[in-house]
């Protein structure tokens, strides 16, 4: 039986890709072809007959998706809810900061990675022998801070837009990720990640008209764990989601796809998103994935002035960022993605995007008929929920390359207790603190 009532469209508020915007539309689509089903403790074998084409078995977390009538679904017997197509908004904020910037300086531009005293945990590890999955809209394996670290054959395309994954056409929004995770610290030019010595798999699951289902996006997860990913960071969500009905559907299926990676081993670090919502007290509904069941939610903090003087307005890299959605028991930790004081815009031209987070960038082109035809790879700047996540994956990676045998539970853990709330902060942005990578890998 199907949850509830149909809707033809879930109105959500706030950006499902990372960014500063806050508050703008995002409207997700129900399929009439394809549906999640609760295999209700089943393997899927056993639940879908010969009638229903499976997408995705996922029985390990209990689910599968699949694709045929909705008459047909409906005979199985079994709670199941449509697949959704999630179309977003631009984040404003970034579309007006630099998208390439090969000339600027690299290290010396990372606020981010000087706050976290990067070279010092470079100097116990590098995040050799992790792996982290980049569940996001592509990477571009051809660049060249990012070519020594993408594992092009486990990599996946999830969208089945026939571009595939781990290519020159990785997207610019997941270029930037990877990047924030393991840019390479060796080739003496670009910028520097937190991991550089990690391996990362490009898990797309957005097309170049930025359309992601949610299914594609459980799918990603549970593959993650099945090739044993140390890390997978989910720089998307949703918000807000109504814990009744189909809602309420969603988040059930989640909560045991996030379990059972955390079950396999992998840190699911998630994007606590962009709407200065107060998660904590915010009625019946829901951030998803980042209040799904052992997701690590992520909250931002950037600072205002890096490279201009913002006067009383002035404030440090462990401040929160104004768009973060933030709640004592809805973020873990908190880490560097970014800020902007939007009148300095005017005052400050030239250097008032530096408060934002500059790592790689790759936008790729098409032609007229949709097909790949080039990319430009380069460096730039963006802010959301979005940057900050990556900082975590990437901390997670490292942890797990000097104590390869921790549990992903016991890598949270640690990622938490070594992470400290700013003296005089309101713990509601900050979970259990602000991120410490070298506290975690020298505790």
């Amino acid at each position: 039986m199907r949850q509830q009532h149909r809707r033809s469209f879930l109105k959500l508020s706030g950006s499902l890709l990372g960014g500063v915007a806050a508050g703008s539309t995002v409207v997700a689509a129900e399929r009439t072809d394809r549906f999640i089903v609760d295999l209700g403790g089943k393997d899927a074998s056993a639940r879908v007959n010969a009638d229903i084409e499976v997408i995705y078995d996922l029985s390990p977390a209990g689910v599968a998706v699949v694709e045929g009538s909705e008459s047909t679904v409906a005979a199985l017997d079994a709670t199941y809810a449509p697949d959704v197509e999630i179309a977003i908004d631009a984040p404003a904020v970034n579309d007006v900061a630099p998208t390439s910037a090969v000339d600027e300086p690299g290290y010396g531009a990372q606020w981010d990675k000087q706050s976290q005293r990067i070279p010092a945990v470079h100097d116990v590890t590098r995040g050799e022998g992790a792996r982290v999955a980049v569940i996001d809209t592509g990477v571009a394996a051809d660049h060249p801070d990012l070519e020594h670290a993408v594992n092009t054959s486990l990599s996946r395309n999830f969208t089945g837009d026939g571009f595939g994954a781990g290519v020159p056409a990785g997207g610019d929004h997941g270029t930037h990720v990877a990047g924030i995770v393991a840019a390479n610290d060796r080739n003496e030019t670009g910028v520097v990640g937190s991991a550089p010595g990690a391996e990362l798999v490009d898990c797309r699951v957005f097309s170049p008209n930025s359309l992601a289902s949610f299914a594609d996006i459980l799918a990603a997860v549970v593959y993650s764990a099945q090739i044993d990913c140390d890390a997978a960071n989910l720089s998307l969500g949703a918000y807000p989601v109504p814990r009744q009905g189909e809602g309420g559907f969603y988040g059930e299926v989640l909560n045991r796809t996030l379990t059972h990676a955390n079950r396999s081993g992998t840190v699911v670090v998630v994007a606590a998103g962009n709407d200065s919502a107060d998660l904590q007290h915010d009625g019946g509904i829901i951030s998803l994935p980042n209040e799904g069941a052992q997701a690590l939610s992520v909250s931002a903090t950037g600072p205002k002035g890096t490279a201009f003087d913002a006067g009383d307005e002035e404030e440090g890299p462990k401040s929160p960022a104004f768009y973060t959605n933030y709640g004592t028991n809805a973020v873990g930790v908190a880490a560097p993605g970014g800020d902007a004081l939007l009148s300095a815009r005017e005052s400050h031209p030239d250097t008032w995007f530096y408060d934002l987070v500059y790592n790689t960038v790759s936008t790729p082109s098409y032609d007229d008929d949709g097909n790949y035809v080039g990319s430009t790879d380069g460096y730039g700047w963006k802010a959301g929920t979005s940057m900050a996540a990556p900082q975590v994956a990437a901390a997670a990676a490292l942890v797990r390359s000097v104590e390869p045998g921790l549990t992903a539970d016991q890598v949270a853990s640690k990622l938490g207790r070594t992470a400290a709330v700013p003296a005089e902060a309101d713990r509601a942005y900050y979970g259990s603190g602000y991120l410490d990578p070298l506290g975690a890998v020298t505790e």
